[in-house]
């Protein structure tokens, strides 16, 4: 294994490749999610009964949501394991396991070859992606936080929630780019398939970077000092349950706020609103790049000025700006459409600039990767698998079609709450907690 970091030292700056074998994997499972969500119109055509194509597209989302249900499952194996052997060992069984099963997706049978097989088919593979993408993020931001120096880490870890929105962008601009130059008959057709079999190189590289990589400082140092937990699991639960419940509440507007942007709203400007395919991707595609440019501009200013901020204002901003933004999505025309989704990511990009810092700094190194893993995981899978679902259920139950702004909002105040009342401050000028290395 090469040797990546020279010195055991946890105020080592990362070099390039350790955030490249960080992030590559967590790029990739979020353009295989990305690509599910961008692609959900076309999957509904050829993987369900498309007689009835609300009914599909509804069914299209309960899949999706499938995969959420067993991430939780995925964060209890594979957070303590994180903490027992190491940050990257678990990296690269993710990543493994997230490329394969996309992958897979991108040969499935059509419903009209194998009938209901094709429905039961890919609910196996999302169970399959759901189980891995449990120990993503969690080990990502781990590997990130421990290699970085103390007054850097907002930025560091913000790296990875950025390399999910270049995955975002990634899959909606693959979409778009294949719509401009095949039509949309030609993606609705076979087209759609391309971007989920792309998951396949993009995962053989992820793996030979982290195959490649140390593991953090800080776990080598635990290692070597004989300090691991011997049962990472028993010890998460026996001290760590109330900042675990804290963190649930936290990421309520991450299970929410990401799924309902980058999953629904593409179905929902087209199927609900009217616009073109291109159109949508277009809208979809603007939002996340501007996510993903200020995410790390934020994690910046996190370091700066402390978490609670931050974290502040992305979820007041996401509270006052959800019914007007998406009011404005309703007027039909293309270029409010657009503003409108730009004003939505503004405040979720403040938001994930801050939580994977704040979310490592809340516990201590012997569990810290599960820790972090189960009630992030339980959280995105109650809300995040369930909400384009949601919203879109609420659009048709209501026939009200600003009703998803009123589930953003409710999900804004709920981390708001948690973030004023039980949150103490981590990083900046009025820390109030000493984070452990």
């Amino acid at each position: 294994m090469q040797n990546i970091a020279t010195s055991n030292s946890s105020e080592q700056t990362p070099t390039r490749r350790v955030v490249m074998a960080a992030t590559v994997g967590n790029f990739v499972e979020w353009f295989d999610i990305g690509v599910y969500g961008t692609m959900s119109a076309s999957l509904s055509k050829h993987l369900f009964d498309s007689t009835d194509p609300v009914s599909a597209l509804l069914s299209t989302f309960a899949v999706f949501a499938v995969g959420f249900v067993i991430r939780p499952v995925g964060g209890l194996v594979f957070g303590p394991m994180a903490d027992r052997i190491g940050r990257n060992r678990v990296l690269v069984i993710t990543v493994a396991l997230t490329s394969l099963s996309t992958a897979a997706i991108g040969i499935l049978p059509s419903y009209e070859t194998i009938g209901v097989l094709a429905p039961l088919l890919l609910v196996v593979i999302r169970l399959l992606q759901g189980f891995g993408a449990g120990g993503e993020t969690s080990s990502a931001v781990g590997l990130l936080y421990e290699y970085a120096p103390r007054d850097r880490r907002g930025f560091y870890t913000s790296l990875s929630a950025a390399t999910g929105f270049v995955a975002f962008v990634a899959s909606a601009g693959l979409a778009l780019g294949l719509t401009l130059g095949l039509g949309d008959e030609a993606v609705n057709e076979w087209a759609w398939r391309i971007p989920f079999l792309i998951a396949l190189p993009l995962g053989l590289i992820a793996l030979y970077l982290r195959s490649q990589l140390d593991d953090s400082p800080v776990f080598r140092q635990m290692q070597s000092a004989e300090e691991l937990s011997v049962s990472p699991l028993r010890e998460t639960f026996q001290k760590a349950r109330v900042a675990m419940l804290v963190l649930a509440g936290l990421v309520v507007l991450k299970g929410v706020a990401h799924w309902t942007l980058q999953t629904f709203m593409v179905s929902y400007m087209e199927d609900t609103l009217g616009f073109t395919m291109t159109e949508s991707f277009l809208a979809s595609t603007i939002a996340m790049a501007v996510v993903m440019v200020l995410i790390p501009i934020a994690g910046i200013i996190s370091d700066r000025i402390g978490r609670k901020p931050v974290l502040g204002a992305g979820a007041l901003g996401l509270f006052v700006l959800a019914w007007p933004a998406i009011t404005l999505m309703t007027m039909e025309n293309a270029l409010l459409a657009i503003a409108a989704m730009v004003l939505l990511a503004l405040p979720v990009a403040a938001y994930d600039g801050a939580i994977n810092a704040i979310m490592a700094e809340m516990f201590p190194a012997r569990i810290r990767t599960g820790a972090m893993a189960i009630p992030y995981n339980v959280a995105v899978s109650l809300l995040g698998g369930t909400a384009p679902y949601i919203a879109a259920w609420l659009t048709v139950a209501t026939g009200y079609k600003q009703a998803p702004s009123f589930y953003l909002m409710l999900a804004a105040a709920v981390t708001l709450v948690t973030l004023i009342r039980f949150v103490r401050e981590t990083a900046g000028p009025r820390v109030t907690v000493s984070p452990e290395n």
